[in-house]
């Protein structure tokens, strides 16, 4: 089809009130990409690429800081942080679905150019989760004994965990809140914002491990505490370095005037961000509790598999991370194009996204066949019994996951839409009676390798499963958009700055 004629574009232009140039700020910023224009596949690499550093930068900050904790406190604390880790990991996916569910809404609204409505969105969910988070992290402080008792967490670790989640819980408010920041910024086209605060609370965080856990330069030595209030203290300095700048920059997100009221939470944009955030937060708890099945199978097999397994699981971790940025891309994409009514290009970017995966998630699988040895000498003696296990893992499930990434980069644009709910269901699928039915299933004929033949095969199930509801499915029709403001001429005068409407500079100055 082409673009200049096509009919799903709107022809008619949205008020003047809500009108704000593509990827600039309020005072003509730079503030991101504009996904609705341009070469389809170089925007889409552009916008992917600082996505995957930040992806990349968060994982090494959990590996670095493990590190730190294991060299000064022996194992017993690692055991305690990944006790702890598996909450806030729990409470994390619920954050994220919410987060998305904003981010669509904030991509939409930037598409059309409707930057009230962005305001609105990202003010909605603001004020929503400043409360709740600071309510989480009140009850968490309370009941952490309670939770690692649930957890089973083991006696001689129970007392770290105690002392370490407490803390973190204390971190959640700015954590909850950086994260959604980013990904709105994200949203709104732009990428590279959120990589330099990523880096910047990386780098407090991992620089004050050691300094609070040993109490270098004359602070108190702190011990796992210690590196629970770095993390508080990195994401705390990162949140308030990050809002100083949206500020500084004027970027279009930001809430001036009458726009603080936009913090209130909105009835109808409130459902909207948690009936489709929870489906999408679900998903990660299926993953997640898929993993943690297939962990009880593995461990049945002794110590060498587990730590096999383990080992696998690192290298895979990294091995998603291109087709996670690629279909954040893409959804980002997706949502500002389906805002614009530019269908021509939600396709190009979605086969774009999936082009992309293949290159990059299988140049990677490649590079670690061919270097697995030497990647697993990173994390086992070179003459464990382990690291041939792992080989073999990684030989059978690595491939998989190229087939995994097609369905994410789907996946993404699906959520655009607002379809959430057919995603949801095709991973439970792919988890549970394919990838689980199938370990257990084939066991006795295939042995300990039907758990790792089971990866592969459920990758296939959901690409295909996505593949199907893709093409046939009524994704196309989901809604999901934020509500018409009460009053357009209030809009207006909230919502843009004596730049973007010089004829209310003196009146607006004044507000």
């Amino acid at each position: 089809m082409n673009a200049s004629v096509d009919p799903a574009r709107p022809t008619t232009t949205p008020p003047t009130a809500n009108l704000l140039p593509a990827g600039r700020g309020g005072r003509g910023g730079r503030s991101g990409r504009d996904l609705t224009t341009g070469p389809i596949a170089r925007t889409l690499l552009a916008f992917a690429l600082p996505t995957l550093g930040s992806s990349v930068l968060q994982s090494l900050n959990g590996s670095i800081n493990a590190v730190w904790i294991g060299r000064f406190l022996g194992e017993d604390a690692l055991a305690a942080t990944s006790n702890a880790n598996l909450v806030l990991f729990l409470l994390s996916a619920g954050i994220f679905g919410f987060g998305m569910a904003a981010t669509i809404l904030v991509g939409q609204a930037i598409g059309r150019h409707d930057l009230d409505a962005a305001r609105r969105a990202i003010g909605t969910a603001t004020g929503t989760f400043a409360f709740l988070s600071a309510l989480l992290a009140v009850v968490g402080w309370f009941a952490t004994p309670a939770i690692l008792a649930a957890l089973g967490t083991p006696g001689q670790a129970a007392a770290l965990a105690e002392a370490y989640l407490r803390v973190i819980f204390v971190s959640m408010p700015a954590s909850f809140m950086l994260v959604l920041a980013m990904m709105g910024l994200r949203g709104a086209g732009d990428s590279v914002t959120p990589l330099k605060f990523m880096a910047l609370s990386v780098v407090l965080d991992a620089a004050l491990n050691p300094v609070l856990i040993l109490g270098l330069g004359g602070l108190p030595r702190m011990g796992i505490a210690g590196s629970a209030t770095a993390t508080v203290i990195a994401n705390y300095a990162s949140l308030a370095a990050l809002l100083a700048y949206v500020y500084a920059r004027d970027l279009p997100l930001r809430l001036r005037g009458p726009e603080f009221a936009y913090l209130r939470p909105q009835g109808a944009l409130l459902r909207t961000i948690l009936g489709k955030g929870l489906p999408m937060g679900l998903q990660m708890m299926v993953v997640s509790g898929a993993a943690l099945a297939m962990m009880g199978l593995v461990n049945q097999h002794g110590v060498d598999t587990t730590a096999a397994y383990g080992v696998a699981s690192q290298l895979w971790t990294y091995i998603q991370m291109p087709a996670m940025a690629i279909g954040a891309a893409v959804s980002a994409m997706a949502a500002q194009n389906i805002g614009a009514g530019r269908w021509d290009r939600v396709i190009a970017a979605t086969r774009a996204g999936v082009a992309f995966n293949l290159l990059l998630t299988g140049g990677l699988i490649a590079a670690v066949t061919l270097a697995d040895r030497a990647v697993l000498g990173l994390f086992l003696p070179g003459d464990s019994p382990a690291v041939p296990l792992a080989q073999r893992i990684n030989l059978i499930v690595g491939w998989g996951f190229l087939l995994f990434g097609v369905t994410i980069v789907l996946f993404g644009t699906i959520r655009a839409k607002g379809a959430v709910i057919a995603p949801l269901v095709i991973l439970a699928i792919s988890m549970f009676p394919v990838r689980l039915g199938l370990a257990r299933g084939l066991e006795p004929w295939l042995g300990v390798d039907a758990l790792w033949w089971s990866f592969p095969i459920a990758s296939a199930a959901s690409m295909t499963m996505a593949l199907l509801y893709w093409r046939f499915g009524g994704w196309r029709g989901a809604r999901m958009a934020v509500p018409a403001a009460a009053d357009p001429q209030e809009c207006e005068r909230a919502a843009l700055t004596p730049a973007e409407h010089p004829a209310l500079g003196d009146t607006h100055a004044r507000t």
